[in-house]
């Protein structure tokens, strides 16, 4: 196995090692169970691809091997894999340091928040405000699910659903004072003012 330090964390190979670690399965499989729990809502295994590079990365760095192959007349063969020692080793390894350390993520909407003064405040509200709209039918989807599953489901594994809503629920609050904050005038901006501030700032260099 690679040094771990060298070896590429992701999302989708953390859930195959976690899958790996209950029993050997083929990549449909573990597609099919990432789906079923739900998964797939906060991590990207739309495309299945995506799970084929990460287990030929996984194999190729040692953390996973190849258990057998099924062969079934008229139907491709499936390859069935299974967690190395290395690979449990190194799962729980990627676990803790998730859990514990916040790692610098970079979503596109933070991107967007640093250049909104290039639009003007109307502009800018009107698209705050389509956000907030759809932010709320989100957060009722997700609450509708936590509902749902509230008697079926122990709260363990319902525990990334709630972050969901938290965070989505923070970021609502958040659109809708900066919303409200355009709609009062507390929040403004011209070009002549932003040329002000970029002559002021330059002076300062």
């Amino acid at each position: 196995m690679k040094k771990t330090n060298t070896i590429q964390r992701s999302p989708v190979a953390l859930a195959i090692l976690a899958l790996l670690a209950e029993e050997p399965m083929h990549p449909y499989r573990m597609q099919q169970l990432l789906k079923e729990r739900g998964k797939d809502e906060v991590i990207n295994v739309r495309q299945r691809t995506s799970i084929y590079q990460t287990i030929d990365r996984l194999l190729r760095d040692g953390l996973i091997a190849v258990r057998e192959t099924l062969k079934e007349p008229g139907k491709p063969d499936r390859t069935v894999y299974e967690s190395t020692e290395d690979g449990r080793k190194l799962f729980r390894e990627w676990l803790r340091d998730m859990l514990s350390v916040p790692s610098q993520e970079f979503p596109d909407f933070p991107v967007a928040v640093s250049f909104l003064s290039l639009l003007t405040p109307d502009d800018v509200l009107k698209q705050l405000e389509r956000r907030s709209l759809l932010l709320e039918k989100e957060i009722q989807r997700v609450s509708s699910d936590l509902q749902t599953y509230k008697d079926i489901l122990p709260r363990l594994f319902m525990l990334e659903t709630e972050y969901k809503r938290a965070v989505l629920t923070a970021e609502w609050q958040w659109v809708c004072s900066v919303s409200d904050d355009l709609r009062n005038g507390e929040l403004d901006w011209n070009e002549e003012w932003l040329r002000e501030i970029a002559m002021r700032l330059d002076s300062k260099e």
